[in-house]
């Protein structure tokens, strides 16, 4: 048998390989446009879109785009000042979104589709003087109570964890309490209803 290497054809020499196919093929105008150049230009369009995105949502996400209306400059955020989620010892303040938008990227995106429907509220002017506020006011605290619950109040676990807390801080009642929530599976809602807003008359109260 011999080892001599059979020549390569004419067209074999001149075949540029599978990458080099590749990458003509990415170079080769179609139509108007080339592959290559579409492929440029829809990666830094999706930059674009995605930093654009993402700024309108943190915008959205700032305590100064959260009272931007009256309704909640004037009643819920006027009682949030008077807490200790405002002004503390430590200097550590929990702005509205804190507690009203979860972190996670899925529940926030879905919080963001329910807060749309706040924007009807707004254009019919539901709550647009303090006396409608008052009247609905126990409606939407309860609605608010049941979202919480339903994400076992993953907003206040942003910051908050059974397991970190110490016991030697807390008075002992409030020891006995949380640890109570946590052997029977309570959520931080269930107990904390007026931690940053008054509570609205009509509230159920929650056996100790």
């Amino acid at each position: 048998m011999s080892d001599q290497k059979t020549p390569l054809t004419t067209s074999e020499r001149q075949s540029p390989g599978t990458l080099g196919r590749a990458w003509s093929a990415l170079r080769r105008p179609s139509a108007k446009f080339s592959l290559l150049l579409l492929l440029v230009v829809g990666f830094f369009s999706g930059i674009i879109f995605w930093g654009g995105f993402h700024t309108v949502v943190e915008a959205t996400n700032t305590e100064k785009f959260c009272i931007g209306c009256h309704e909640m400059r004037d009643n819920v955020y006027a009682e949030y000042k008077k807490t200790t989620h405002y002004s503390n010892r430590t200097g550590v303040r929990a702005v509205c979104s804190d507690c009203h938008v979860p972190k996670e990227w899925g529940p926030k995106m879905w919080r963001k589709v329910q807060a749309t429907g706040e924007l009807y509220g707004k254009i019919m002017g539901t709550i647009d003087t303090r006396e409608k506020f008052e009247a609905k006011r126990l409606i939407l605290a309860e609605r608010e109570w049941k979202r919480m619950r339903a994400n076992d109040s993953l907003e206040c676990r942003n910051c908050h964890s059974l397991e970190s807390m110490a016991k030697d801080a807390q008075t002992a009642t409030a020891w006995r309490r949380h640890k109570g929530a946590k052997e029977k599976g309570e959520t931080c809602i269930d107990c904390h209803k007026g931690i940053a807003h008054t509570e609205p008359g009509g509230a159920k109260k929650e056996k100790e």
